[in-house]
């Protein structure tokens, strides 16, 4: 289950903890540069100009900024409003909703389509069934050639 309170008092030193974590190539965010890396390459070597993108659990927007300076349309969806202030210093006009997406997306955005949907180290706060409907639910919202990324933490 999400901890809002727990992610809330995380933000301000959140970059710098998965930074440690992957410069130490230790678990959580063992890896986590080359995953980001591989997403962003993948996105941006589509041919659509300024593709619109749906971001579930941005967090402080580390890989949508780089996204969003590369000419992304950016929509994100995260739970803690102290991730949410981070993010939205960065990328000013990116669309920014507080919402638990365990619940679903908010209904504000519920019936967009977006080129892309990406979910980087945050689908593993929900159950496996849920993961499951939770995926099937965002296939609503890719345009007919869209594609989602998932970049997470796995558990056996």
């Amino acid at each position: 289950m999400l901890d809002k309170k727990g992610f809330n008092m995380w933000a301000n030193g959140y970059d710098k903890s998965v930074g440690l974590s992957e410069e130490k190539n230790t678990y959580p965010f063992a890896g986590y540069k080359k995953v980001l890396n591989f997403i962003y390459k993948k996105i941006l070597s589509g041919k659509k100009v300024n593709p619109k993108l749906l971001d579930i659990g941005f967090g402080t927007g580390t890989l949508t900024k780089k996204l969003y300076d590369r000419g992304c349309v950016i929509t994100g969806v995260d739970f803690s409003d102290e991730m949410i202030k981070l993010a939205k210093n960065k990328m000013p006009n990116a669309k920014l909703f507080e919402a638990d997406f365990s619940q679903g997306l908010p209904k504000e955005i519920s019936g967009e389509k977006f080129d892309f949907i990406i979910a980087t180290y945050s689908l593993h706060h929900l159950a496996d069934e849920d993961k499951v409907t939770f995926l099937r639910t965002l296939l609503n919202n890719l345009t007919d050639d869209g594609i989602i990324f998932i970049g997470d933490v796995a558990f056996n």
